[in-house]
């Protein structure tokens, strides 16, 4: 009788679903679960090695694969050979058999801000939760540091996750939220922004391997065109949390409204 009711209790929890790009067993996801794990049922669906980079990629070539891990305790944890959105789609599908009541990506170990958001894996599993209905919010830090200090990190997440959950929010709601490196007595706030207009400037190192056959390596530097102060990269340069809201309607209405005007063809 005690379990049934338990069980019904575990029923009426919001279900929070927790994914990354880092991999199941990042620090990232692990301080992003203990940030939220008071907040309702969580369960963790996560790749099994890092898929940075990725952006809103879906595995149709290969199998995908699934496994029950046991790393987080009490809280249920699966990982799969897929991406972060082949993630999102197998726990709503195989692991959840519902849609959960929210979605949250993360913590990713470095920016996703500017043009970054249509690469990462960590807003891309987000944005796959958002197109199905489920409010998401994808969470990344300024620090590359596989051993970064997360501390702060979980506090801005906690108190974002509760004001989200704490109202009635649109089932397509959707947040881009970067957190500067550092201890939580050097954030200055959050800001609301908008996407900068910055990208990196890339080119291809090329090198020789031994068998003396030429390969390339992708590097870059980033450049930020928008010296507006309401801009994701200005927040986080003066120790703001960004906070931007992402769609993934990629229609240019206003380009529509000339188009439709000028009737070119």
């Amino acid at each position: 009788m005690v379990k049934e009711v338990k069980s019904a209790k575990e029923k009426e929890r919001p279900v929070i679903l927790i994914t990354n790009d880092d991999d199941i067993t990042s620090p990232g996801i692990r301080a992003l679960v203990d940030a939220v794990k008071d907040f309702g049922r969580v369960v963790v669906v996560a790749p099994d090695k890092p898929q940075s980079g990725m952006g809103h990629a879906i595995t149709i070539g290969s199998p995908l694969r699934m496994r029950k891990m046991d790393l987080f305790g009490e809280i249920e944890s699966w990982q799969t050979s897929g991406t972060p959105v082949d993630c999102v789609k197998l726990a709503v599908d195989k692991i959840l058999h519902r849609k959960p009541d929210i979605c949250l990506s993360g913590i990713n170990h470095g920016a996703n801000h500017s043009i970054n958001v249509i690469y990462s894996g960590t807003m891309s599993a987000a944005m796959e939760a958002s197109i199905e209905g489920i409010p998401s919010i994808g969470f990344s830090m300024m620090d590359y540091n596989y051993d970064a200090d997360l501390s702060a990190a979980k506090q801005i997440v906690a108190t974002i996750v509760k004001g989200v959950m704490s109202k009635k929010t649109d089932k397509h709601l959707l947040l881009n939220v970067n957190i500067p490196a550092g201890t939580m007595d050097k954030i200055k706030g959050i800001k609301i922004c908008k996407q900068a207009y910055a990208k990196y400037e890339e080119k291809f190192a090329e090198r020789e391997d031994p068998h003396k056959k030429k390969y390339y390596w992708l590097t870059g530097e980033f450049k930020n065109f928008d010296k507006s102060k309401d801009t994701d990269v200005w927040a986080l340069k003066h120790n703001y949390v960004s906070v931007v809201p992402v769609q993934f309607d990629l229609t240019n209405y206003k380009l529509k409204a000339q188009l439709e005007k000028t009737k070119l063809f």
